[in-house]
């Protein structure tokens, strides 16, 4: 089945840095191998400047490897990269300057306040000591814990240390903050809460944010998504694309004549067919379609159900399999609705 893939970006005055501006992060052709195993296959694409981005898959899809070549953390077998116009293997030091990464498991010395990480890490990033008290500052508003700045990090909760990590990542104004499924384990109010700061670093810093995830619903917080499966990029596109390229909108009714509401839908120009319990109707959208819909079937109407393709359609679309079927290490669902996941 072949793969919707756009390495272009579409035009969006919202996101600074688009138009003719080089990209923050280009890959082209990267591969890489463990002895026999690929674990990234000829990927190629690009984020733009100020670009939300997200690499959506399982565990063991190559996102973290991909992200570990981006931050210079691995070499490629084959192809190349830059970020921030840095070539990650040719220039590895100007790209660590240049970058912020946020790994998924914590990294804080929770013996210290979260001022104390905060001007360690200045330290080693070499931000100008005239530059530390505002950096930290300014970070720390932008994850709205100003309060608790000189607080131990013992004291914090799970979402509000992963709220500091994210204020470490951009103290010394990166220009690509790199998340590391950056809500795992969090609860829903939490992962809220760190998406308002994700926006807030992005509108106000200009920063780029490229962030794994195999969260469905976190995923949709992007501009583009790139789905990676078996080290392969196999969909690339915004997620209205994405879903638009499965099909459209379905409405399914059952009412008190089917036959009936099938004969004069058709009539009226409807695409329809006969489903399991009633008919299934294709339109644009399914919201406004709704009440002439009803009104077109011409007999009473019993149910309605309405469905929009999901991101766990495209999956399946074009993977040919189902989400709820894979599993990741340890038994966890390998994609899996935000609220629905735990860390163990």
């Amino acid at each position: 089945m072949a793969a919707v893939v756009s390495s272009g970006v579409e035009r969006d005055p919202a996101v600074p840095g688009r138009g003719d501006t080089p990209p923050a992060v280009e890959v082209r052709g990267v591969t890489k191998s463990f002895g026999e195993l690929i674990a990234v296959n000829d990927i190629s694409f690009e984020v733009a400047q100020g670009e939300i981005f997200a690499f959506l898959g399982p565990n063991g899809a190559g996102k973290s490897t991909t992200i570990s070549i981006l931050c210079t953390l691995a070499r490629p077998t084959s192809g190349s990269a830059t970020v921030g116009g840095y070539d990650v293997v040719t220039e590895a030091r100007h790209v660590r300057r240049h970058i912020g990464l946020v790994f998924q498991e914590q990294t804080l010395d929770d013996q210290l306040t979260a001022e104390e990480n905060l001007r360690f890490h200045a330290v080693l990033y070499g931000v100008p000591s005239s530059q530390v008290d505002g950096r930290i500052s300014r970070v720390m508003e932008l994850v709205a814990l100003s309060d608790r700045r000189r607080d131990l990090v013992s004291t914090y909760s799970g979402g509000m240390a992963r709220r500091l990590e994210i204020a470490r990542g951009m103290l010394h104004t990166p220009r690509v903050l790199f998340l590391d499924e950056p809500t795992v384990g969090l609860d829903p109010q939490t992962r809220a809460l760190i998406w308002e700061d994700i926006h807030r670093l992005r509108h106000e810093e200009g920063v780029t944010i490229f962030l794994t995830t195999h969260y469905m619903d976190e995923a949709e917080n992007a501009a583009r998504i790139a789905i990676i499966d078996h080290g392969e990029i196999i969909a690339l596109d915004t997620p209205d694309a994405l879903k638009g390229s499965v099909g459209s909108d379905t409405i399914t009714l059952e009412t008190a004549d089917d036959d009936g509401a099938l004969t004069a839908l058709r009539v009226a120009g409807y695409r329809v067919r006969r489903a399991e319990n009633g008919l299934t109707v294709y339109v644009e959208d399914e919201e406004a379609a709704v009440g002439p819909l009803v009104a077109t079937a011409g007999v009473p109407v019993h149910t309605v159900r309405v469905h929009r393709p999901t991101l766990d359609d495209v999956f399946l679309h074009y993977t040919g399999r189902e989400i709820r079927d894979q599993h990741g290490e340890g038994g966890v669902p390998m994609f899996a609705r935000a609220h629905g996941a735990h860390r163990r």
